[in-house]
């Protein structure tokens, strides 16, 4: 379910005319619906009312911060995994207390710097960051608290880059290894175990996963408390996926309600990290096309933005659709969407069938709310591109455009440079 709809001829966005933030914003540009966040956010955590739980919205997906801010207005925490999302999610105002922090490579001055922000609990990953995390604890005799994230080989059926919970993934620590971690931690004299953390992978389009992953961290969770281990929030990570083509991943009110089904006896604060399911489908990228070229072979449309800003169809050989937002008549027309990036993988889409496109048409590359503008880069020396927030019949522009000025902020030239 999203927002972006056709009224009186033309895509909109909730009742804003992409052709009309093209004229005034300019293109490429991403533009994000606010009531489709609001919707989205609700539907996942109403069925997660009637237990102890706790929301923590993964940043890594979109950390705009008037995104943000919406969710935290509606009750959500944040997962992080950086000190860089850290610093973000203080800045508008984030409650370090929902906040939790995963990813296999904390710093020295990360942890240090959770440590200051007293964030819930660190997500640990192998027993070098435990060992590290007790040691910057314990040199400004401080306790973190801390979670072990466990992998338990589950396989995801995802795309193999964004898998982590198989045995081959750099994520997480197998079943065998962690259990003597928990016992490490809850010695150890500057951290405090607090609970048990798995997150198997991202966009994945059935419950049997997740279902499967839980009963082996069900597994644990007894084990540890038959031990006298404490286990007081069970993290049970993000991943669900979303339809950009022919996916039908379950509904989230029905995953909740799975998970809440099969864990209410645990008495365990349930803690989740969506991130895609949340902002995905309601974004988009629009683009303007520049110029349709044609050989022997093929018919190109060349737009004005391409992996630089949405790496997801040449990383992952994602699918995502592409609309002309003013409609086009004719017989459809098999094209190539690609963009000016000075390599072969640089496309939106390929062999993608559209009604005939010209120069000037504005498209819509629809469910680009998630690892869209986060993923973007500079290369080439193309600027970012602006994103933009609608609500209701209004929009704001939420980070503008990068100037080329932006571009070589920070380079410096050295004086004596022969």
């Amino acid at each position: 379910m999203h927002h972006f709809d056709f009224h009186e001829g033309s895509l909109h966005c909730e009742q804003v005319p992409l052709s009309q933030i093209a004229a005034e914003v300019g293109s490429p540009c991403y533009v994000y619906s606010a009531a489709t966040l609001r919707r989205h956010y609700r539907v996942f955590a109403e069925p997660l009312a009637a237990v102890s739980h706790m929301i923590c919205y993964s940043m890594k997906a979109n950390s705009n911060a008037a995104i943000l801010k919406l969710l935290l207005n509606m009750g959500s925490g944040l997962d992080i995994v950086s000190g860089g999302e850290l610093y973000r999610a203080l800045r508008v105002g984030a409650d370090p207390a929902k906040i939790v922090f995963s990813g296999v490579g904390k710093t020295v001055p990360e942890i240090e710097q959770a440590l200051d922000a007293n964030i819930l609990v660190f997500n640990v990953e192998s027993e070098a960051e435990l060992d590290r995390i007790q040691a910057v604890a314990a040199a400004r005799d401080q306790v973190a608290r801390v979670s072990i994230r466990v992998n338990p080989d589950i396989d995801p059926r995802t795309h193999p880059y964004i898998a982590t919970g198989l045995y081959e993934s750099k994520f997480g620590v197998d079943l065998d290894t962690a259990r003597p971690l928990f016992g490490k931690a809850h010695a150890a004299s500057h951290l405090e175990l607090v609970g048990v953390d798995c997150h198997i992978g991202s966009q994945i389009t059935e419950l049997a996963p997740f279902l499967d992953a839980l009963e082996r961290i069900q597994q644990v969770v007894q084990e540890l408390r038959a031990q006298g281990l404490p286990v007081r929030y069970l993290d049970l990570g993000g991943g669900l996926g979303i339809p950009y083509n022919n996916e039908t991943p379950p509904h989230p009110d029905e995953y909740a309600r799975e998970i809440v089904a099969r864990s209410r006896a645990m008495d365990c604060t349930l803690v989740f990290e969506p991130g895609r399911v949340i902002v995905g489908n309601a974004g988009i990228l629009l683009t303007q096309v520049q110029y349709i070229k044609s050989n022997y072979k093929k018919r190109f449309a060349i737009v004005d933005t391409g992996m630089h800003h949405l790496i997801r169809p040449a990383l992952y050989q994602a699918w995502q659709q592409i609309q002309p937002v003013l409609p086009r008549t004719g017989e459809a027309e098999v094209v190539d969407v690609v963009g000016p990036i000075c390599e072969s993988g640089d496309f939106l889409a390929l062999a993608r069938e559209l009604p005939p496109l010209q120069a000037g048409d504005l498209l819509a590359v629809m469910g680009a709310g998630a690892y869209g503008f986060s993923m973007a880069s500079q290369y080439n020396s193309y600027p970012r591109p602006a994103e933009v927030l609608v609500d209701g019949d209004r929009y704001h522009v939420i980070r503008a455009r990068e100037a080329y000025a932006d571009l070589v902020r920070g380079e410096q030239l050295p004086d004596d440079l022969a």
